[in-house]
């Protein structure tokens, strides 16, 4: 049996169809627990985040992987499939990063600001992260590629932002708007450095 060295996996699963494997089998797992969640009467709800819960804190971690209900995973699914796919092809451990930022600030911040006794659950915080990320990376970024990532997540998923306002009862804004911090936050870490200017050395001879 034979396995590829760790640096050539990687960038396996950063190119665009490695990539859009992993996210559909990241997506198989929300769908699997669903399974299991809807089988057992809703048994794994309680690995949500509880709000204000000093022992739900570590639920911040189970919590974007599980629903309530179908109905919520499935409106989940296409913008966890392909903001999640965007921001890997940029490369693992920048989604890694990124993602690991987002799930904590937005995480916190519905522990925070959620109301006592609530509990949250969905992927939605951290979809709103990879969404403000993959824009703030485009202004960051310097690049005509990025950029155009940019201008077309913003046409797709734009209207969204709107999600981090107060709005419909059983939605969790502080979640969005902890996820949208978090996602600006990740890109400022990971890519300020690609707007600071190329030094020129100067040609030989000249003093």
């Amino acid at each position: 049996m034979t396995s590829l060295p760790a640096t050539r996996r990687s960038k396996a699963i950063e190119r665009p169809l490695g990539a859009a494997i992993f996210m559909a089998a990241l997506l198989g797992v929300l769908w699997l627990l669903e399974v299991i969640d809807s089988a057992t009467n809703n048994s794994l709800d309680e690995f949500g985040i509880h709000a204000r819960d000093t022992e739900g804190l570590a639920e911040i971690f189970s919590a974007p992987f599980l629903h309530y209900g179908w109905p919520h995973l499935i409106g989940n699914s296409i913008p966890f499939f392909v903001l999640g796919w965007l921001v890997l092809i940029g490369g693992l451990i920048r989604w890694v990063l990124s993602t690991v930022l987002v799930t904590v600030v937005s995480g916190l911040a519905a522990w925070g600001l959620s109301p006592y006794n609530t509990v949250i659950l969905g992927a939605s915080g951290v979809i709103f992260g990879w969404l403000t990320y993959l824009l703030a990376r485009g202004i960051l970024a310097r690049s005509l590629g990025q950029i155009l990532i940019s201008v077309v997540v913003l046409f797709l998923y734009g209207s969204m932002i709107w999600g981090i306002l107060p709005g419909a009862d059983g939605v969790s804004w502080q979640g969005h708007l902890g996820g949208a911090v978090g996602g600006v936050a990740a890109a400022w870490l990971l890519h300020r450095r690609d707007r600071k200017p190329k030094k020129v050395a100067a040609p030989a001879g000249v003093a």
